[in-house]
C-alpha cells in the first residue's frame, strides 16, 4: 500500500479502502485539525474556479470521501452531484451529513472505482477531485475515465497536496508533514499506517508539471495550476475536448 509505484493496482485499492473504513469515523475531524481548518478554504477556491466557466452543472466527484467537495460544491447551484468512493464507510459518514444538510435531492453518494466509473461517455459538465487521485490505483486511467464521461469542453479540477519550495517553508512543511503530522493522526485515529501513508503518497505523487503533463496524457486541453498556501496545495484544472 506505501509504495504506490510497485504495488499491484488491486491490492492498492483493496488496502487503500480498507485503511479509509478504519478511519472514516474520525476523518472529517483530522482533516480539520491537521490543516489548521485551511482545507475548507482550498475547497471553496476549489469552487471558485469552477464558477468561473461552469455554473449549474452536473458534477462528478471521484473519490469523494465524505463528500466535503460535493458540499461546498453546492455554491454553484448544480443541477446534480454524483459522488463517487470505494470506502464504504466514508461514504457513510457523507450520506450523514448529506441529510443532516437537507441536500438529499441533489447529492448522491454512490461505491465506485476510479478506473471503471459506471457512467455512459458524456455525462457530466464537470469531474472534480479533491485529495483524492494521489489514492487512484491507476492515476492515468483514473483521470482517463473522468475525461470519458465528461462532456465536450467539460472541466476537471484536481485539488490535491504538493510540496513548497522556497526555504525554509519547505522544511518546516516537511517536518510537520513528516513528523508531526502522522503522530497526532496515528493518537487520534488509532490507525498506525493512514497518517504514515498520507505524507508519504504526497511526497511519491506527481505535482506541477509533471501532473498537468499527466492530464494532457489523459487527454485534457488547456491545463493550468494554480498553488495554494505557499504550494502547500494546488488546484489543476483542464478541458476536454472531443470530435462530434
Amino acid at each position: 500500500m506505501d509504495d504506490q509505484q510497485t504495488a499491484p493496482p488491486g491490492d492498492k485499492k483493496a488496502a487503500v479502502g480498507a485503511m479509509f473504513d478504519d478511519i472514516a469515523s474520525r476523518y472529517d475531524f483530522l482533516n480539520h485539525f491537521l490543516s489548521f481548518g485551511i482545507d475548507r478554504i482550498w475547497r471553496r477556491k476549489a469552487v471558485r474556479i469552477i464558477s468561473r466557466t461552469h455554473m449549474h452543472p452536473d458534477i462528478l466527484d471521484m473519490a469523494t470521501g465524505t463528500g466535503d467537495l460535493a458540499i461546498a460544491a453546492m455554491k454553484l447551484n448544480p443541477i446534480h452531484i454524483t459522488g463517487i468512493d470505494i470506502s464504504e464507510k466514508m461514504l457513510a459518514v457523507g450520506r450523514e451529513k448529506i441529510i443532516r444538510f437537507g441536500l438529499s435531492e441533489k447529492i448522491e453518494l454512490l461505491a465506485g472505482q476510479s478506473e471503471k466509473i459506471s457512467f455512459p461517455d458524456c455525462s457530466f459538465d464537470v469531474a472534480m477531485s479533491a485529495f483524492g487521485v494521489r489514492n487512484f490505483a491507476d492515476p492515468k486511467a483514473g483521470l482517463t475515465e473522468m475525461g470519458r464521461v465528461l462532456k465536450n469542453g467539460g472541466l476537471i479540477m484536481v485539488l490535491e497536496f504538493s510540496i513548497p519550495s522556497a526555504f525554509p517553508f519547505r522544511q518546516l512543511y516537511k517536518f510537520y508533514f513528516l513528523h508531526i503530522l502522522p503522530f497526532i493522526g496515528r493518537i487520534f485515529s488509532k490507525n498506525s499506517v493512514a497518517y504514515r501513508y498520507l505524507p508519504e503518497t504526497v511526497m511519491k505523487f506527481p505535482e506541477n508539471e509533471e501532473f498537468l503533463e499527466l492530464l494532457k496524457k489523459a487527454g485534457f486541453g488547456n491545463v493550468n495550476q494554480k498553488r495554494l498556501t505557499g504550494g502547500v496545495a494546488s488546484i489543476y484544472t483542464g478541458i476536454i475536448y472531443k470530435t462530434q
